[in-house]
């Protein structure tokens, strides 16, 4: 049995068919199955979320392996960044032992330390350490920009395209990414589950074949939609005292968030590039390509 959490993710989602074509069962851990689509009726249902970790014990009961892609980039009613990006995954390491799962997924972004500006880097990276001192085996997938057509990036910045002029801070301009693609990133993690490892707690590094500034990426997103926009500086203080107070007048619903903005100023790069991603036999694809082919 394997237990998938944040099926219903960029990476989860894509992830999810793949993990239908096994002989393993599947069951996800969910708090909405309609969530899931078609899907739904293929896999097991396990209720509950990772802020509730009494769900865990009977999510966990006879499980293998456990993938863990679900995480936040916002503040959520059933918990903060920190509480589900950082502290949920050391509770459900602690389940895992317990329940006596053989390896442990785990989904993290490149660049990401305990001091990081991001608040989501710093949760992810302390994260990162539970999941290296866990007594079994386990995988650390550090990834760059995880992008898909049609995800509320993209869609955020179609929105900003209807205006005359595309506003970006001088960090956001500046940090550099290597986008890759949300089934590139499933087709890893897939492989992933058949790879012998090199020890008990391994870590990968998944990345596109292109390294781009984010003003690059925002200019391949809207060449992509057809849409040629000027790219104009704004100041970094302007946008995020503008984020500030949007969110506190429209709360969870806003569009777009400032913990959102400082991912966006993050730098997600890695010096092996795509190896790490092609010896699992995924040859990434780069982002101008899938973006055109799903205009």
């Amino acid at each position: 049995m394997l237990l998938l959490t944040g099926a219903t993710g960029r990476v989860g989602s894509a992830l999810l068919g793949r993990l239908m074509e096994r002989r393993e069962p599947v069951r996800c851990l969910v708090r909405d199955p309609r969530r899931l689509g078609p899907e739904r009726v293929r896999v097991q249902i396990a209720l509950g979320d990772l802020a509730d970790p009494s769900s865990f014990r009977h999510a966990l009961r006879g499980v293998r392996t456990v993938v863990h892609l679900a995480a936040t980039e916002r503040d959520q009613a059933h918990g903060t960044i920190e509480e589900v990006d950082g502290v949920a995954v050391w509770r459900l390491l602690r389940a895992a032992e317990r329940a006596g799962v053989e390896h442990f997924v785990f989904l993290s972004p490149l660049g990401a330390t305990p001091h990081h500006r991001a608040r989501l880097h710093r949760a992810k990276a302390l994260a990162e350490q539970a999941v290296a001192g866990a007594a079994l085996r386990t995988t650390t997938l550090r990834c760059s920009l995880i992008y898909a057509p049609g995800d509320r990036r993209l869609v955020l910045l179609d929105l900003l395209s209807l205006l005359p002029i595309v506003p970006v801070t001088p960090r956001m301009a500046r940090a550099r990414s290597q986008p890759i693609w949300a089934g590139d990133v499933a087709a890893c993690v897939d492989g992933v589950l058949d790879r012998e490892p090199d020890g008990d707690h391994d870590v990968l590094e998944l990345a596109g074949p292109d390294v781009v500034t984010h003003r690059d990426a925002v200019r391949v997103a809207l060449a992509a939609a057809g849409r040629q926009r000027r790219l104009v500086p704004v100041p970094s203080r302007l946008i995020l005292r503008g984020l500030h107070a949007y969110e506190a007048l429209t709360g969870p619903v806003a569009v777009a968030t400032r913990d959102e903005a400082d991912l966006l100023a993050a730098t997600m790069v890695t010096p092996r590039g795509t190896t790490d991603a092609e010896a699992l036999g995924v040859r990434p694809r780069p982002m101008r390509e899938v973006l055109a082919r799903a205009a």
